[in-house]
């Protein structure tokens, strides 16, 4: 049983993390349920701090402050980091706000692998632990809608034929919506139509997400042994410094962890 201490580490130290996370102690929003303790060190090694503390039960959550891609090469990002970490081999990215969950299926990979990498088994995975998180936030019966790869979710097979292949047979086997065409899901979903949307690349699901949730968007890591939560923005160097920086998203990755935390204690 874990102790009711959030782990927090603060991300790229030239980057807005450091100031994000002053910003969100100090700001009165939290949980006040926990207690929370920054992980220093380089941002590799707070990562790798904080995943050992979870595993080992010291820590009931790790919130990760935004970092580059280069501190944590050959590693394509935290998500794909902390499973390995943590031995996951079955793991997703999902985004979410108070309006909008949406979950991927390829993460950080050039455009034209997409459709090499889009297999019914992964699908059927993303959609099982989308599926886990909902029941999580005390949905009985999540409604989850699975986009399609191409435009009109591939016309009938008149745009692209990976639709009839292989994501319709994985959206029957799921018992999910789809596919749909992406063009409208998420408006749908943002409408309450849908509890989730899993969506096949990065920037098909992210784009439409920041636009309703830019700055209090969290990036969570599904399927891993522990909690684990980060605001959805990056370490924005341009800015760093500055007091410019918004904590709304590190107080949303916060209070998120805390409350999937709790019920776990």
């Amino acid at each position: 049983m874990g102790r009711r201490l959030i782990g927090i580490t603060l991300g790229d130290p030239a980057g807005i993390g450091p100031e994000v996370v002053a910003k969100a102690l100090a700001s009165g929003k939290l949980d006040q349920r926990f207690d929370y303790e920054i992980i220093r060190g380089t941002p590799r090694r707070a990562l790798e701090a904080g995943a050992q503390r979870c595993l080992a039960g010291d820590l009931a959550a790790l919130v990760t402050g935004p970092i580059s891609k280069r501190q944590i090469a050959p590693w394509p990002g935290q998500t794909e980091f902390l499973a390995q970490l943590a031995g996951t081999k079955r793991f997703a990215m999902m985004l979410a706000s108070d309006t909008l969950r949406v979950a991927l299926v390829t993460t950080h990979a050039p455009l034209r692998e997409v459709p090499g990498l889009i297999r019914r088994r992964k699908i059927i995975e993303v959609v099982e632990l989308t599926r886990d998180f909902c029941r999580r936030l005390g949905m009985r019966r999540p409604r989850i809608a699975v986009t399609g790869l191409n435009p009109h979710a591939g016309e009938g097979g008149l745009l692209g034929t990976e639709e009839k292949r292989i994501i319709a047979p994985a959206v029957r086997q799921a018992d999910a919506i789809g596919p749909c065409s992406a063009d409208t899901v998420f408006y749908r979903a943002a409408r309450g139509e849908f509890d989730a949307v899993v969506a096949m690349y990065h920037d098909q699901g992210l784009a439409p997400f920041k636009l309703l949730a830019f700055d209090n968007g969290v990036n969570i890591t599904l399927g891993l042994p522990f909690i684990r939560t980060s605001p959805d923005h990056g370490t924005a160097p341009d800015i760093a410094g500055r007091g410019m920086a918004r904590p709304d998203g590190m107080i949303a990755a916060i209070n998120l962890a805390a409350r999937l935390a709790f019920p776990r204690l």
